[in-house]
């Protein structure tokens, strides 16, 4: 290798081609880019902070490459290669603006957020698009976050902004209710076990012919309850069996009451981490009937995008709801999980959510 192909080998990031674990994301940035349809504001979530910077730092330079990748009269991919592409890779690009807490608290301030939206509403001088990337979004001060409502909320033309976080419940909801969520795990499609699966499609043909309906939405939340008293009575029979309680029954009364205590704690710590993931599971369902009000999964090709393509009402609840309805869906789940989170009455928390529910 010559001294030169060296040079151009550091020189070189990534372009979508090279994220294979992050297939669902990108296919729908890429339809998103073939159909004309992407949005102004992006909320990138992700375990890996760096990696949802490469995938930010890629649809930027998707957008202004000079030589991009085509599929038809389309782009969806960037060279990698062109002034522009090696510009913003080493972020020297004008028209690509970085915003990352940099204060001594860690805090992304206001003055951050005044000179971003000064410079935003400038004209592009090389590049079509303007690209705001705000590093750890959860990290936005509550006065600088006001400040750029107006901005995210009204973008000026061929701009672009995203804003990325690890941790989405501490992103404020004014800022989450104006962007576009796409969740970004490495994971690919999810795999349920055959009980959550056949609990999934269960809920999903009531949804489907609920009709907004007051009596079928508490039948939603029937079938929710019943799920999670199903867990939590498993966690208990499975802890209590292994618990040092049923093995040493003529124990001292201080160590019994010590068992139980711990006993207790761990049958409510596990019961509200598989009521996580079963709400989760429900949130990645409502992801799908997103996708479908979006309508960029009508062919078999597309399917790939789907959490779960077997279940068969998820088009039928994306038929009679705006993608606007289903994604205010995800937020009201996301908002559930972070309720859950807090001393609140589960029932009554569960209730007052699901009967928000655009179904």
């Amino acid at each position: 290798m010559t001294t030169w192909q060296l040079f151009c080998t550091l020189l070189q990031g990534m372009a979508f081609k090279d994220f294979p674990d992050e297939q669902q994301g990108v296919a729908l940035l890429q339809r998103s880019l073939e159909r004309g349809r992407l949005a102004h504001g992006y909320l990138f979530v992700g375990d890996q902070v760096t990696e949802l910077e490469s995938l930010a730092r890629t649809l930027a330079k998707t957008l202004n490459c000079l030589k991009p990748v085509k599929k038809g009269q389309s782009i969806v991919d960037c060279c990698d290669h062109c002034a522009n592409c090696q510009k913003i890779e080493q972020a020297k690009h004008p028209d690509i603006h970085w915003v990352r807490p940099e204060s001594k608290s860690r805090v992304i301030v206001t003055d951050q957020m005044r000179e971003l939206m000064q410079e935003i509403h400038l004209r592009p001088s090389e590049a079509e698009y303007k690209v705001a990337i705000i590093v750890a979004a959860d990290r936005l001060r509550v006065e600088a976050a006001n400040a750029f409502l107006k901005t995210l909320e009204e973008p000026p033309p061929k701009s672009i902004l995203i804003l990325l976080t690890g941790e989405p419940e501490r992103v404020l909801e004014t800022i989450r209710s104006r962007c576009l969520r796409l969740k970004f795990a490495g994971q690919g499609r999810r795999e349920l076990e055959p009980a959550q699966m056949e609990w999934l499609k269960s809920f999903s043909e009531l949804a489907a012919a609920e009709h907004k309906s007051l009596l079928g939405r508490y039948c939603l939340m029937d079938g929710l309850l019943q799920k999670l008293n199903a867990l939590k009575a498993s966690i208990d029979e499975s802890l209590t069996a292994s618990s040092p309680l049923q093995r040493y029954r003529d124990a001292e009364p201080q160590w019994v009451e010590k068992w139980e205590d711990e006993l207790k704690a761990a049958i409510e710590a596990e019961y509200r981490r598989q009521r996580g993931d079963l709400l989760s599971v429900l949130q990645a369902w409502l992801r799908d009937v997103w996708l479908h009000t979006l309508g960029v999964v009508d062919s078999k090709k597309d399917q790939q995008l789907l959490n779960f393509p077997e279940v068969m009402g998820t088009k039928s609840v994306a038929q009679r709801i705006s993608a606007k309805d289903a994604l205010e869906n995800l937020n009201i789940l996301e908002q559930l999980q972070r309720w859950l989170h807090t001393n609140v009455q589960e029932a009554l928390t569960l209730e007052v959510s699901l009967l928000k529910l655009r179904l």
